[in-house]
């Protein structure tokens, strides 16, 4: 069986779900729209099922814990598809909130609010944070560090950032997260107008 390429993102509220929707039209991917959550409402089997039934790769998953402490539903079911055979995981986009409590995750790459590499940890605001090693707090990150990844991206929060990743606006912040993993990765675009 061949495995399916996707892609993990830590954020699943429902502007989170538009913004990845979004996303997968601008990369040429498909969005498992049901994977949204606050928190995370489907199991780790059915998320591979879902998975396993789109049309074609990349495929966009979304996890969320809600702000829960310790391991919450989000991290559970990203434990799943991650180990799962029929699964590759190209990378992650690794959401900031404020979460502080958390241990948090090392990242490859953070992006600020206007699409910048930056080389401190960002906020939830997509502000880069001075003097912070690159490093994201959230609270479905922290599971991320049982695990080695192709490259992970550290943004603020999906969607928004004070309109600066508006899915309206292409979520520019977003998109930009996903195109890093998927070029690493080898893969070419579709441009957004021939997808739309």
């Amino acid at each position: 069986m061949e495995k399916r390429k996707v892609i993990l993102i830590t954020d699943g509220d429902q502007i989170a779900r538009e913004t990845v929707e979004e996303v997968a039209r601008q990369v040429g991917g498909r969005c498992i729209s049901a994977s949204a959550g606050n928190p995370t409402q489907l199991t780790g089997p059915d998320l591979v099922r879902l998975i396993q039934e789109a049309a074609h790769d990349p495929v966009l998953v979304m996890f969320d814990d809600c702000g829960s402490q310790g391991k919450g539903p989000g991290e559970t079911a990203l434990e799943y598809v991650v180990n799962h055979p029929g699964v590759e995981v190209l990378g992650v986009v690794a959401v900031a909130s404020n979460c502080y409590a958390a241990v948090g995750v090392e990242v490859d790459v953070a992006l600020d609010r206007k699409g910048n590499c930056v080389k401190q940890g960002v906020d939830k605001d997509g502000l880069a944070v001075k003097g912070a090693p690159l490093r994201i707090y959230g609270d479905t990150v922290d599971v991320l560090n049982q695990y080695q990844f192709p490259l992970v991206v550290g943004i603020g929060d999906v969607g928004k950032m004070e309109n600066h990743d508006d899915p309206l606006r292409g979520a520019p912040v977003t998109t930009k997260a996903v195109r890093l993993i998927l070029e690493q990765a080898g893969f070419s675009f579709v441009s957004p107008e021939k997808v739309r």
